[in-house]
C-alpha cells in the first residue's frame, strides 16, 4: 500500500481511500503517529485534496518508505551521470576503460555499486543507497568514496595522493563542490573530482 500511495502522489492520482487503507495498515503494526491518527479519525470525503496528500507524505515519512531505485528512477540516473566524472580520475590509478553502475539486487535494502570495464565489482563498505542519489553532488560524493575505498581494499594501495604532503586524499563536499581534499598544512583542495589528471600533471583521456 505504501507503493500505491507513493506512486498516488509522484503520479497527481492520489487516491484517498489509499490514504486510509494505509493509515489503518500501519495503525495495525502499531505506528500511531498524529498524521495516521489523523486520517483515520477524519471523513476522507471532507479532507481537501491539498490537505490529504500532505497528509499523505507525513504518512510514508512516519513508516520511513523509501521509493528506492524502482519507483524514482531519476536516482539511477543522477547516479549514472555521476560516474563519468569521477572515471575520469581512474586512468591517474591505472584503470582504463568505461565502469558500470551496477545495481546490486542481493543486498537490502537494494542499492548500487560500481564495475569496472574488465569485470571488477566495487562495493566495499557496502552499496551506494538511493536516497544518496536525490542530489547530484551527494551521489557524485558517495561514488568518489565507494571507489577509493573499494580500490583501497582491493590493492592495498592509497589513492589519491597529494604529491606535496605525500598524503593520501579523500572524496569530500567542499562549499557544494567534490573534491579530492588533502589534510596536509591544515587542508587544501588537491583538485575537484574529475580534474585529477590535471592536478598531477596529466591528461584526462576523451
Amino acid at each position: 500500500m505504501t507503493r500505491r500511495v507513493y506512486l498516488g502522489l509522484r503520479e497527481g492520482n492520489l487516491d484517498p481511500q489509499d490514504v486510509v487503507a494505509l493509515a489503518c495498515e500501519l495503525l495495525n503494526w502499531f505506528h500511531c503517529t498524529d498524521a495516521i491518527m489523523e486520517v483515520v479519525e477524519r471523513n476522507p470525503a471532507e479532507v481537501p485534496q491539498a490537505e490529504m496528500t500532505a497528509l499523505a507524505r507525513r504518512i510514508l515519512d512516519d513508516a520511513g518508505f523509501d521509493p528506492g531505485f524502482d519507483l524514482a528512477p531519476e536516482r539511477l540516473e543522477t547516479l549514472r551521470a555521476a560516474l563519468p566524472i569521477v572515471a575520469c580520475d581512474l586512468p591517474t590509478r591505472g584503470i582504463e576503460g568505461e565502469p558500470e553502475i551496477e545495481i546490486l539486487e542481493d543486498w537490502f535494502p537494494v542499492g548500487a555499486g560500481v564495475r569496472l570495464a574488465d569485470g571488477e565489482r566495487l562495493n566495499w563498505g557496502g552499496p551506494i543507497l538511493p536516497n544518496m542519489c536525490d542530489d547530484p553532488t551527494m551521489a557524485l560524493t558517495s561514488l568518489a568514496i565507494l571507489i577509493q575505498e573499494s580500490l583501497l581494499e582491493w590493492t592495498w594501495q592509497v589513492w589519491p595522493v597529494c604529491p606535496r604532503h605525500d598524503l593520501g586524499v579523500h572524496g569530500s563536499e567542499r562549499e557544494r563542490e567534490v573534491v579530492w581534499w588533502c589534510a596536509g598544512d591544515g587542508g587544501h583542495m588537491l583538485a575537484p573530482v574529475g580534474e585529477l589528471a590535471r592536478a598531477l600533471g596529466r591528461r584526462c583521456p576523451k
